[in-house]
């Protein structure tokens, strides 16, 4: 019996890296006026930020169905494996609660975990599942480490814009208006599963300051647990300048901290520009 690790496309894991750690991804969806496509499978990251750019569109999100998840569990078990799913907030999408309509079919053998995150923030949970994994524990246990430890998960990042947020309906008219002064950067946060304006600085430089302000704001970054930067838009530019005027806090651990384009998804909901930090806080 072995333990089989499912994450939704929320993660932004690549299908090439989850394949090499033996995790299947199941994609969201992403529809622009003229039909759906799932995220890394009918559209690849590169391909979506060019047509966000390109349009006065902003696309529409979907979350995954039940009945995905469910064959997915059922041929798992069939196969005599556990399995520990690993989800975007629930309260940023429906997603989770399909995978629970799905593990119901199977208790005690599938455990669906809600990560209380999104992008680079559900990922860190997912690999943190991984080494568990890896490590022999079983799948009742990782859920049960996973449901602690998603508590320690921070997720910071900077904006380019609040519009994105405000149009996808994942902040308040209110909250957008508060950071969408000219030249402001929003600085977000995941808290308790949830969107949260953090702070605000004028311009990138200031972001990223503010950026390394609010690691140290959380206790630092436990470098033994896992750690991912992720970006939006056609080039990482902006992450690159964000870890090349963060060495001190990376180069003693992780002189080469990983990174992944962010994807359709969380894309189409925080635009083009944004990067983002989620490690497990010190």
């Amino acid at each position: 019996m072995g333990v089989r690790i499912i994450v939704d496309s929320g993660s932004d894991m690549e299908a090439v890296y989850a394949a090499a750690h033996d995790v299947t991804v199941v994609p969201l969806k992403v529809a622009f006026a003229d039909g759906e496509y799932a995220q890394d499978v009918d559209i690849t990251r590169e391909e979506f930020y060019a047509r966000l750019v390109e349009s006065d569109e902003i696309p529409s999100t979907s979350q995954v169905p039940p009945h995905e998840f469910q064959a997915l569990f059922d041929e798992a078990v069939a196969a005599g494996d556990d399995v520990v799913c690993v989800c975007l907030s629930s309260k940023l999408s429906g997603t989770c609660d399909s995978a629970r309509l799905a593990a119901a079919a199977h208790p005690g053998r599938v455990f669906v975990v809600d990560s209380l995150n999104a992008t680079v923030g559900e990922r860190v949970v997912a690999e943190r599942a991984i080494a568990l994994r890896d490590a022999g524990a079983s799948a009742a246990d990782i859920a049960a480490q996973l449901e602690r430890e998603r508590e320690e998960v921070c997720l910071v990042a900077v904006l380019d814009t609040l519009e994105f947020l405000k149009k996808g309906g994942r902040i308040s008219a209110a909250v957008a208006l508060a950071g969408g002064l000219l030249s402001i950067k929003p600085v977000i946060g995941v808290v308790d599963g949830e969107v949260t304006m953090l702070g605000k600085a004028r311009g990138s430089k200031q972001g990223n300051n503010l950026l390394r302000q609010k690691i140290a704001e959380s206790g630092g970054v436990d470098f033994s647990r896992p750690i991912w930067l992720g970006y939006t838009g056609l080039d990482d530019a902006l992450l690159r300048k964000y870890v090349e005027d963060s060495r001190e806090l990376y180069d003693a651990e992780v002189p080469e901290p990983p990174t992944t384009h962010v994807g359709s998804v969380i894309g189409t909901h925080v635009g083009p520009g944004a990067i983002a930090v989620a490690f497990f806080h010190a």
